[in-house]
């Protein structure tokens, strides 16, 4: 039987730190750095960071339900980032950092509000979560020199700082769901 590939947007900051994560689980097949839910078309990195736009930096995740699910996917997430700060990860500040999940079916919806209203249950922030949850209104591939940016800098300030250490993190957190 063979399962239809699933996409899912979401944001956690940098898309460099979230790309640099998610090439690396097992079942995710495609991996895009780029720009959703604002109102410009076609927008540049230089238009986002104004904070104008209204769009968010996200990756746009391509992956096989058959080998890791939604769910397995925003455990990640929610691991990976810190989805109680409003508009800001770590230094980066602005509304193009906020924590989105962007969803392309019921099923996705329903599997990000479950593991919010876990987290909140269980009290596993300490914190309110302000991650939207929104269906994808748009979505714009970013500039090609931030495609797979971590791979191709690995000695980069910022990427020795903040996307080495969320690979570390999600390596260890997550063993079972690291590509061969």
């Amino acid at each position: 039987m063979s399962t239809s590939m699933q996409t899912i947007v979401l944001g956690g900051g940098c898309f460099w730190c979230t790309e640099a994560v998610y090439v690396k689980v097992r079942g995710v097949t495609d991996v895009e750095s780029g720009y959703s839910n604002g109102q410009v078309e076609r927008p540049t990195y230089e238009q986002v960071c104004t904070g104008m736009t209204g769009h968010n930096e996200v990756v746009k995740l391509t992956y096989d339900p058959a080998q890791v699910s939604v769910r397995q996917i925003l455990e990640i997430f929610f691991v990976i980032h810190d989805p109680t700060t409003l508009n800001r990860q770590g230094a980066d500040s602005g509304t193009q950092y906020r924590s989105g999940i962007y969803y392309t079916t019921p099923e996705q919806k329903e599997a990000a509000d479950g593991i919010i209203r876990q987290m909140i249950q269980d009290k596993t922030f300490g914190r309110p979560i302000v991650t939207e949850v929104l269906p994808l209104s748009s979505y714009w591939p970013a500039e090609e020199y931030h495609q797979d940016f971590f791979e191709k800098n690995p000695n980069q300030g910022y990427c020795m700082a903040v996307a080495g250490p969320k690979v570390a993190k999600f390596r260890k957190t997550f063993k079972d769901l690291v590509k061969d």
